[in-house]
C-alpha cells in the first residue's frame, strides 16, 4: 500500500536530518498513526510521500506506484489533510468539491452521495453553499477531510486532523477512519493525541530527531512494555531517544 525506503531529507542549510534513513511499510486495511514531538520530522516525512517536498535520497511508493517516477498515478491512489487546511478561499465548499471532483474524474452522482454523508457526520450542509473565505478553522478542516475523500482512495493520509475540530465532529472523524480501514483501506495519520492513537490505531511508529525507533501493534508493544498506556511508551521511548 505505501512503502517507505531508506529516505532521508536534509533542509538547506541544516547539518541536521529532518528524516534519517526511514523505511516503514503499510499493509492493506490498518490504522497507523505516525507518533512524535514537534520537530521529529513527521510533517516532513508526510510532505515526501504527497510530493510536497522531493524524494532525493531513498524511495517512496505507494499502491506500487513511485511518487517520483510514475506521480501522477500515485498522487491518485491517496487523499491527503494537512495540518493545515489551505484551501482556495473564494470558492464555496461545493466549489472547491467539485473542483476535486473534476480532478479526479469522479461523477456527479457519487460526488453527490459522498457529499450528502459527510455534510450530514461534519454538520456543514448549510455552509456548503458560502465562501470559503468565511469558514471558521473547523470548518476548513472539514471540508478538506470530505475533499480528500471525494475520490474514495486506497491510502488516506492525516497530518494533525484533530486540530480545531470540535468534539462531535473529532468523533465523526475517527469513526471515517475506522470504516476505511475495515473497506480494506489504509489510513496514516500523525497526532499528539495519544489516547485517540491508542484506541483506534492497529499500529504505531514512533519517530525522533528524524529516526523511527519503535514500530509495531499497539497490543504487542503495550505486553512488551508491562502494559504501559502508549502515553508512558511514548514518553519513554522518545524520552531515551
Amino acid at each position: 500500500m505505501l512503502e517507505i525506503k531508506n529516505v532521508s531529507m536534509s533542509y538547506t542549510g541544516s547539518g541536521v536530518k529532518a528524516v534519517d534513513d526511514l523505511t516503514l511499510k503499510l499493509n492493506e486495511g490498518e490504522i497507523i498513526g505516525f507518533l512524535g514531538a514537534n520537530g521529529a520530522g513527521k510533517t516532513t516525512t508526510i510532505k515526501m510521500i504527497t510530493g510536497i517536498l522531493p524524494v532525493k535520497q531513498g524511495s517512496i511508493s505507494i499502491c506500487g506506484h513511485d511518487i517520483v517516477r510514475d506521480s501522477i498515478a500515485a498522487k491518485r491512489s491517496f487523499g491527503y489533510v494537512p495540518d493545515t487546511p489551505l484551501i482556495f478561499d473564494k470558492f464555496t465548499g461545493r466549489e472547491y468539491i467539485d473542483f476535486l471532483g473534476d480532478i479526479y474524474k469522479i461523477p456527479t452522482s457519487q460526488r453527490a452521495r459522498i457529499c450528502e454523508e459527510l455534510l450530514d457526520k461534519f454538520s456543514l450542509a448549510d455552509a456548503f453553499d458560502k465562501r470559503i473565505s468565511g469558514y471558521s478553522h473547523g470548518m476548513k478542516q472539514k471540508i478538506a477531510i470530505i475533499g480528500a475523500l471525494i475520490h474514495s482512495p486506497s491510502l488516506w493520509i492525516l497530518d494533525e486532523p484533530m486540530m480545531g475540530l470540535d468534539p462531535q465532529s473529532a468523533y465523526a472523524l475517527k469513526e471515517l477512519m475506522k470504516q476505511h480501514s475495515a473497506a480494506g483501506k489504509t489510513v496514516f495519520f500523525s497526532t499528539h493525541v495519544l489516547d485517540v492513537a491508542e484506541k483506534i490505531c492497529d499500529r504505531v511508529a514512533i519517530i525522533s530527531k528524524g529516526k523511527l525507533i519503535l514500530c509495531g501493534d499497539i497490543a504487542e508493544i503495550k505486553r512488551a512494555q508491562d502494559d504501559e498506556s502508549l502515553e508512558e511508551i511514548f514518553l519513554s521511548v522518545a524520552g531515551n531517544a
